[in-house]
């Protein structure tokens, strides 16, 4: 049975409306899919930053500046002779405590002892003669004026006497303070004339810890601060600050600064490394972690924090000390909603969003 041209050609009308439908569904969905693609990123970019951010309160921090330097000794004197002679012996050994007024060289007597006797025996003759006159005086056989030229005689033997025997002391070069004789420089047989080295006597107690601070720290720095010293061979000193320099040096520009300690039986040596915390008062500070800290656009250290409008802003600080949690740092005035995750992808000034935790 033959069908009519009509209906073939609505047939063929059908097949295609049917066809058009059909590729129109599957390229529709891909089109919508690409838009919507498209339109999710548009749609997160007008969307403010996400970050998290923690309450960080405000507290009252000690202040401290730490100083690196050593140890010193407190004095340091190169013993001389007071006169000529040669070294006759050295009582103390080179490297021991002394005693203040202790012999560390002797010298040769020579004929300062027979100097000595000499003007002893002197003053016994004016002693005799001054008597003698005195006694005729009262009894009108002698002047007043010669009474007082044999006192003047006994005056005279008298000063003769002390100074022979202050001659004869200077043979004996003496520690001039408690220390440690470090140094000899005469040996028995070494002659010696007046200014010549017997040996070096140090103090070591109070011992000196020295150290340079810069510039920008000497304004927190006062004498009599409290300061604690480490030192390299795991000993701790503490004592006060006694001097700080007004005067910088002209290559360092840093400025001396000396702490005063106790050490007894002077078991801490001169020249030993140390770190020095000086107190330095106490101020507002705040703990942050140490990841927190950023750099602006002009290379400042400092943290991002969000504002009361949820605008974010930057603060430079200065790093006073470690901690477990983190590190101390100043600049920050109050309770400080600090940024901990996301600071390096805002800027200052950028509204952003608040992470609930």
């Amino acid at each position: 049975m033959r069908l009519k041209s009509s209906y073939l050609f609505a047939a063929g009308i059908l097949a295609v409306v049917v066809l058009y439908f059909v590729v129109r569904g599957l390229f529709g969905a891909n089109d919508r899919e690409a838009q919507a693609k498209e339109t999710a990123p548009m749609a997160m970019r007008h969307e403010d930053p996400l970050v998290q951010v923690a309450l960080t309160p405000e507290q009252l921090k000690p202040y401290s500046v730490v100083v690196r330097g050593h140890t010193e000794s407190n004095r340091t004197v190169v013993v001389r002779a007071e006169t000529a002679g040669a070294v006759a012996s050295t009582p103390v050994v080179e490297g021991s405590f002394v005693r203040a007024g202790q012999v560390l060289c002797r010298q040769a007597v020579e004929a300062r002892q027979a100097t000595l006797d000499q003007a002893r025996a002197a003053l016994k003759s004016r002693q005799l003669q001054r008597a003698a006159s005195a006694e005729l005086a009262e009894k009108g056989f002698r002047s007043q004026t010669q009474v007082l030229q044999d006192q003047a005689n006994l005056d005279s033997a008298t000063a003769g006497v002390r100074q022979a025997e202050v001659a004869l002391d200077q043979i004996n070069i003496r520690a001039p303070f408690a220390g440690v004789f470090d140094h000899r420089d005469a040996e028995v047989g070494t002659y010696l004339s007046p200014g010549q080295a017997c040996g070096t006597v140090i103090e070591l107690d109070p011992v000196l810890i020295v150290g340079d601070v810069a510039e920008t720290e000497t304004p927190q720095l006062h004498v009599g601060s409290i300061a604690t010293a480490k030192l390299v061979s795991g000993e701790t000193l503490s004592g006060r600050v006694r001097y700080v320099a007004h005067d910088a040096d002209p290559q360092t520009r840093t400025y001396r600064v000396e702490i005063v300690a106790r050490n007894p039986g002077a078991r801490v040596r001169s020249g030993l490394s140390a770190e020095v915390v000086v107190s330095a008062g106490a101020g507002p500070a705040h703990l942050v972690p140490e990841t927190a800290l950023v750099l602006d656009s002009a290379g400042r250290q400092g943290v991002r924090y969000v504002q009361s409008d949820g605008r974010v802003a930057f603060a430079p600080v200065k790093v006073l000390d470690e901690a477990p949690g983190g590190v101390w740092v100043a600049g920050l005035r109050g309770n400080v909603r600090l940024i901990t995750v996301g600071q390096s992808y805002v800027s200052e000034g950028q509204k952003v969003r608040v992470a609930s935790r």
